[in-house]
């Protein structure tokens, strides 16, 4: 009988144990380390709360500027009178911070946002430690860069870690729609391959150097502007268009750049920032810094912040265009511009003052008989519809239709880095992300580069 009792204790025992130990990898199973925060990006990502994510973070990064606006982002989200969330941010501020940073080994899943001269490389070596990445784009900004990015999946999948970048524009709900729209062939017809002048896929962002984040003026860092180490805006802002262009046209298939990819043709030109503004968006009045004066002409900053990229995937033209003005006009915003060209229907993104700078998608019927079409968009709508409550069209012309999306959905570009961030937590437990997105990111990246030695040699 005592022989029954103690086995009975033991495996109460030991199923006690596992529960405590289940549940505490239930509840902080994650936990973040963030690297340098020279974006305001990296506050992003702690703009809520996340189940199953430890509220300790370690911070490693210089002491400065960059790392007390990104502390006081972190403690706006904390104090909010709505849903606060509840971070406990744990700081180092030693010139060896990467070092300490490997050394120590707090967390498990490394974020990096900030300057991008040095990011490929803390990548790397973060991989290397066997700590996760959840990275920022962009994580390559020149040739260089790309083929240690390449060895840097290469490690993630050695040591069954994940890397990943911040394709917030994913989860934008006109974009979703508009790829939601081309996969249904009575609406959209065939994708069409396009020519030069009219690719069959176009996309193009602007934006702007001083803005409003969480509610206040953004404060850039001077390094920002220096394109040595953000980067030049070819190989920035258009890694997000081009993974849409992916994302969208093939979606949930894998791209290889040599057999999938042709570089037609790429450009590269400056935005100039006069001694004023740049004053206005660093909070310096001391002047241009020196790393800066290779860019100033006749006392203006020249960045070269706009780029274009005309390739072919898969025999379809695409093209992207990235543009920066100094700021936006009253009202308004940064600004996105997409159409995906089909045998039946153009679906066509704008988000101008005329959407009121929120992105608006149209349908634009270029079938010769519209009224069979519209019959076949209102069959249609109620797939959309049982995936989306509440969608719908508004007809504007005979060939012409506005998609009304509620309110609910409108959550912007900040909320967009959250989403991003709980798709990877589910990633992070599943042990793998999808299989097309490693391919998918390499192809991306090697894109960017090689269209940035492209433009600078024409």
């Amino acid at each position: 009988m005592k022989k029954t009792y103690l086995i009975y204790a033991v495996l109460l025992l030991i199923n006690v144990s596992c529960t405590m130990k289940k549940e505490q990898t239930d509840t902080n199973d994650v936990r973040l380390i963030t690297l340098d925060p020279g974006h305001f990006h990296a506050a992003l990502v702690q703009k809520i709360s996340y189940p199953g994510v430890s509220p300790d973070v370690y911070v490693y990064a210089p002491a400065g500027a960059d790392l007390d606006e990104h502390l006081k982002k972190i403690d706006a989200y904390n104090t909010r009178a709505e849903n606060p969330a509840k971070w406990n941010e744990i700081v180092y501020t030693g010139q060896d911070f990467f070092d300490r940073m490997i050394a120590e080994k707090k967390g498990n899943v490394m974020v990096t946002a900030g300057n991008n001269g040095k990011k490929t490389e803390y990548i790397l070596k973060t991989l290397q430690a066997g700590i996760n990445v959840l990275a920022d784009k962009p994580m390559a900004i020149n040739a260089a860069d790309y083929e240690i990015l390449k060895q840097c999946f290469d490690v993630a999948k050695e040591k069954g870690i994940l890397l990943y970048d911040i394709m917030t524009e994913r989860f934008e709900i006109a974009t979703i729609l508009q790829k939601e729209f081309s996969q249904i062939a009575a609406v959209y017809g065939e994708q069409q391959q396009g020519t030069p002048t009219e690719p069959g896929m176009m996309t193009e962002s602007i934006h702007h150097f001083f803005k409003v984040v969480s509610g206040k003026p953004l404060i850039r860092p001077a390094w920002f502007f220096d394109t040595e180490q953000q980067g030049e805006g070819i190989v920035d802002v258009t890694t997000h268009l081009i993974d849409l262009v992916q994302w969208q046209l093939f979606p949930e298939q894998s791209i290889e750049y040599v057999q999938d990819v042709e570089l037609i043709d790429a450009n590269r030109w400056t935005t100039s920032i006069s001694p004023a503004q740049f004053g206005e968006v660093t909070g310096l009045q001391t002047g241009y810094p020196d790393f800066l004066k290779k860019d100033v002409v006749n006392d203006t900053l020249k960045v070269y912040a706009n780029g274009d990229i005309l390739f072919k995937l898969r025999g379809v033209y695409a093209q992207v265009a990235v543009k920066w003005n100094y700021t936006y006009p009253q009202g308004g915003g940064d600004t996105h511009y997409a159409i995906m060209r089909g045998s039946k229907a153009h679906l066509i993104i704008e988000q101008g003052k005329e959407q009121n700078y929120r992105p608006t998608l149209y349908i634009q019927c270029v079938d010769k008989d519209t009224k069979i079409f519209e019959d076949a968009l209102k069959r249609s709508l109620g797939a959309v519809a049982a995936k989306y409550d509440g969608i719908g069209i508004s007809k504007l012309a005979d060939d012409k239709w506005e998609v009304t999306i509620p309110a609910k959905y409108h959550n912007g570009h900040e909320a967009h880095f959250g989403q991003v961030t709980e798709h990877y937590l589910e990633y992070l437990r599943a042990g793998s992300l999808p299989a097309w997105e490693v391919p998918n990111m390499i192809s991306k990246y090697r894109l960017t580069t090689q269209a940035l030695e492209f433009a600078k040699n024409k």
